[in-house]
């Protein structure tokens, strides 16, 4: 079972005690998504403390709240998101944030209740995809994947459902908040879910329909205050997260399921 998530409410509440790094007993605090990503990133910090980094992890369950938290300094460093949505953020919330190193691949998948292959979805079906503008170009993009749409040459990590040159099954696409995907299964044929919030569901990432594989390039950053980039006690916890016994890890806890870059 994964470890229950903080509400939002007990995350802010942690962050009021946010210190500095310049101070030599701070505490390092990363902000993360609720659940596999922040299972990884406690083992990460279990292995730091023997190393003297002390690293405190910060759970959220709103996405737009780990870069919120970074940018005003309530964070040192987080762990959630992909580079393009981070670009997006950046661009769109004017955020003082810059990525650091890859961490690990969370895989999107296609999950339903309804059929149990690709190859079951029946002609006008309905599906979702997250309505945020690079997790939803992610999600057409598996789509496409699957072989259900096809979409306009180079539209890359900037598709929105207005670049699908073809449909070929008529799909019927919702744009839905990220974490209300997994309960949208109920009214959906099928749905685009992200990992972590597949698995906080209850649903079994070993029966989607279809995954993302280790070639996608949707990996997870680390990301940082700019003036934070260089802190060696930042880029030592980065070394520690990027190593064999995280791998080794993520390997048995997640069996394959989530995928490192290193």
């Amino acid at each position: 079972m994964f470890r229950k998530f903080l509400t939002i409410a007990a995350a802010v509440g942690l962050l009021a005690s946010a210190g500095s790094l310049a101070h030599a007993d701070a505490t390092l605090k990363v902000g993360v998504s609720a659940g596999p990503y922040a299972d990884i990133l406690r083992f990460a910090a279990d292995l730091a403390a023997k190393e003297g980094i002390t690293a405190q992890i910060v759970e959220f369950t709103d996405w737009t709240l780990p870069n919120e938290a970074l940018n005003a300094g309530d964070l040192d460093l987080n762990n959630f998101q992909h580079l393009p949505y981070l670009n997006n953020q950046v661009k769109t919330r004017g955020y003082d944030i810059v990525p650091l190193a890859k961490s690990i691949i969370v895989p999107f998948g296609l999950y339903s209740k309804r059929v149990v292959k690709i190859e079951d979805i029946k002609d006008g079906a309905t599906t979702a995809i997250p309505n945020d503008p690079s997790n939803g170009a992610r999600g057409l993009q598996l789509l496409e994947q699957a072989g259900l749409i096809k979409l306009k040459p180079g539209v890359d990590v900037s598709a929105t459902v207005a670049d699908i040159a073809e449909n070929p099954k008529h799909l019927k696409i919702q744009e839905l908040d990220a974490a209300q995907l997994p309960r949208a299964l109920d009214d959906l044929d099928f749905s685009v879910v992200s990992l972590n919030y597949a698995v906080n569901a209850g649903l079994d990432p070993k029966k989607a329909l279809i995954l993302e594989n280790d070639q996608s390039k949707w990996n997870l950053v680390f990301a940082a205050k700019p003036k934070n980039k260089d802190n060696p006690t930042i880029l030592k916890f980065i070394s520690i997260y990027r190593s064999q016994p995280v791998k080794d890890f993520i390997q048995k806890k997640f069996d394959g399921v989530i995928l490192t870059t290193w």
